[in-house]
């Protein structure tokens, strides 16, 4: 069984997405970032940079236990684990990788960095999260694009889809104020309505 140590955040949902679509068992463990949980000693021996999201592998790589971070690499790791959620096509999976990249990259980037300017920066400029995000939906405009003529990212069900998600879903309202998302709005509803998904982001 998986040892999933997360936090509500984006980071944390793509990783518990990931873990129920893949019925991969789990058992999570709660980290409150406000109380300094990922400082902890015990925790830091999981993770030592002191951040979410972990796992812990009990039967990892040559069936030792291995502990991992950085939510892009753990969707990579349970991808190739259960075999899911990778495209088998050479083009396709090309595409997601680079879907999975912008999402955690770009989008995940701009939209981190507008929480950070509107609640934890000493000097707050609503000039500041404006231009951020203006740059997230900048970017959320590609993936808007890329999914005019696609169910999904790369053309089927991957781990690109499973990264941007809890970024679209946590900026429901930045999506609607920019008004022209429609692609991007049915391809997040449509997620939405995954049970996998559903259990994952009330978990998590």
């Amino acid at each position: 069984m998986i040892e999933f140590y997360t936090a509500p955040t984006s980071n944390g949902h793509r990783v518990a997405i990931m873990l129920e679509e893949c019925a991969i068992p789990y058992r999570l463990h709660r980290i409150d970032l406000a109380k300094g949980d990922q400082q902890a000693t015990e925790y830091l021996q999981v993770n030592p940079a002191g951040l979410i999201p972990a796992i812990l592998d009990p039967e990892g790589p040559g069936g030792q236990p291995f502990a991992l971070s950085q939510s892009g690499a753990i969707l990579l790791y349970l991808a190739e684990k259960s075999g899911r959620y990778l495209p088998v096509d050479e083009h396709r999976r090309a595409v997601a990788y680079q879907w999975l990249m912008q999402a955690l990259s770009d989008v995940a980037c701009a939209s981190g960095t507008m929480f950070y300017v509107s609640s934890a920066v000493p000097d707050k400029s609503d000039a500041n999260v404006a231009f951020f995000e203006q740059r997230l939906v900048r970017f959320l405009r590609h993936a808007d694009a890329q999914l005019a003529d696609r169910e999904f990212l790369a053309g089927e069900l991957s781990v690109a889809d499973f990264a941007l998600y809890p970024v679209c879903a946590v900026r429901k309202s930045v999506i609607e104020r920019a008004g022209d998302l429609p692609n991007l709005t049915r391809w997040r509803d449509a997620l939405a309505q995954r049970p996998a998904v559903t259990r994952a982001m009330q978990s998590a």
